[in-house]
């Protein structure tokens, strides 16, 4: 028996193909309303009862987010109006890393991280992976480097030498791992998508500490 999401994934992976094919307001306004009540309204309540789920496995009350499906293009060479996929994501305000979870043409993925390091959370960051970077890389290995957001540093950054063995930790001004889903969601998405997460919850606790 469904529980009632599988339907939200499966109209959700029909729309975004036909929207990437037509990103524009004149394809988009006529399925406005079917966008909204068979796809977002649905993720927003998977979301909450995720956030109950993961809150429970990482010990904190975690906040849900749905994304909006209107794209920021003020500052993006990308001036297509919408975007092609939908985004969750579950986070606490006294805590750095996030947990989240997308949807796109056919593609699905659950993940962890951090979605930027600035100021003295990038040093502490630093002073992390030299002291404890074959650990941090270790717990990485429970998924796959995501290339997503700002582009690493050139060069790794003073004082750390430049022959570091975590040199390309060290060079990173974020750090998101992700995770494909595997066959078999379908009929629980909510328990696939918590059985998916869980090799990533002990990179989360890690990441706490920043």
């Amino acid at each position: 028996m469904s529980d009632g999401f599988t339907e939200m994934i499966d109209a959700a992976n029909q729309f975004f193909v036909g929207l990437a094919a037509n990103n524009s307001k004149e394809w988009f306004e006529p399925r406005k309303a079917q966008y909204s009540d068979e796809i977002r309204k649905p993720a927003e309540l998977m979301a909450d009862i995720l956030a109950d789920d993961m809150g429970r496995a990482v010990g904190q009350v975690l906040q849900s987010k749905v994304f909006r499906i209107h794209r920021d293009v003020r500052f993006s060479k990308d001036k297509t109006p919408y975007k092609a996929h939908l985004h969750m994501m579950w986070s606490c305000p006294q805590v750095t890393p996030v947990l989240f979870f997308g949807v796109e043409s056919g593609k699905m993925i659950v993940g962890c991280g951090v979605m930027g390091f600035e100021g003295e959370q990038l040093m502490r960051y630093r002073q992390m992976v030299d002291a404890k970077g074959e650990a941090l890389a270790a717990l990485i290995g429970a998924g796959r480097l995501s290339d997503h957001g700002p582009e690493p540093l050139k060069r790794v950054p003073a004082p750390f030498s430049a022959d570091h063995p975590q040199g390309a930790l060290l060079r990173r001004k974020n750090l998101i791992v992700t995770r494909a889903m595997h066959d078999g969601w379908r009929g629980n998405v909510v328990k696939a998508i918590g059985q998916e997460v869980a090799p990533l919850l002990p990179l989360y606790q890690f990441l706490k500490d920043i």
